[in-house]
């Protein structure tokens, strides 16, 4: 597998790891220069910043010396605030589902497009056409996704327990591809298990831009992991799932490179 970052991701990556902790809004210099450090040129950073713009992920301002720069919208905060949990946090795992029951006009079928596509990214399961399933802690997130792309007319969200046919490892392994999400997991480990054990084996502390980099890249690919895997019960995973590994190897990485790469990020 190679591993692709996009200017545009990996741009996102950069405001949810370190843009936040800005005074103000970002400079386009600094853009620049600390997107460059991950192999982005500055033809790619303005025409990827002009796209998050127009999505209205940025916004723009000036920066305190008066020059160009960007900042996030509040829908990109309460996005990234999200993810936080995600890519961050441990799941808090218990037997309760949050279910999804939708249904769109005919004449509104995009807005049905976009329901299950986004449903689909926020980890849900397909249970039956119109029924999709996820993990019950996923309730806040779901709610501000559905508000903020005006989805909740057509959705209704309940909560509850899986009583039956089925033994529930058998229905989850209808409702997700688990085979796929395990692959996602052993790819991560493919290409990051390796820069860990060479920190491990280094007595010498990367340089600021060198953990600046590693991190963000182990990022940009880390983060799509916890929206692809929401988290489920271990119980109703196969033996020898890959997740917790994986989820161990971003953890170390995140100890030992975010905290010194920050030192790159300050101008």
């Amino acid at each position: 597998m190679v591993e692709q970052h996009t200017p545009r991701s990996l741009i996102v990556t950069f405001y949810g790891a370190y843009g936040r902790a800005f005074e103000g809004p970002v400079p386009v210099s600094a853009l620049i220069r600390l997107l460059g450090a991950a192999g982005v040129d500055a033809p790619s950073v303005r025409s990827s910043v002009s796209r998050l713009k127009r999505r209205g992920f940025l916004l723009p301002g000036r920066a305190a010396d008066g020059s160009a720069a960007y900042g996030l919208s509040e829908e990109a905060r309460q996005l990234l605030d999200d993810g936080d949990r995600r890519i961050y946090g441990s799941p808090q795992l218990s037997d309760e589902w949050l279910v999804a029951v939708f249904s769109v006009p005919e004449q509104e079928r995009h807005k049905r497009h976009l329901l299950r596509s986004r449903l689909a990214r926020l980890g849900f399961g397909a249970v039956a056409p119109g029924v999709w399933i996820a993990p019950a802690r996923l309730y806040e997130e779901t709610a501000h996704t559905l508000e903020r792309l005006h989805l909740t007319p057509y959705v209704e969200l309940f909560r509850g327990a899986h009583l039956g046919f089925a033994p529930t490892p058998e229905a989850v392994a209808r409702w997700w591809d688990l085979a796929a999400l395990a692959k996602q997991h052993e790819e991560f480990l493919d290409l990051h298990e390796p820069v860990l054990r060479g920190l491990r084996s280094d007595p010498a502390e990367p340089s600021p831009q060198e953990a600046y980099r590693g991190y963000l890249l182990a990022l940009d690919t880390w983060r799509r992991l916890p929206y692809a895997d929401p988290g489920l019960p271990r119980e109703l995973l196969p033996a020898g799932w890959p997740g917790d590994r994986a989820a161990d190897v971003f953890a170390e990485l995140h100890e030992r490179l975010r905290g010194l790469g920050a030192a790159f990020v300050e101008p």
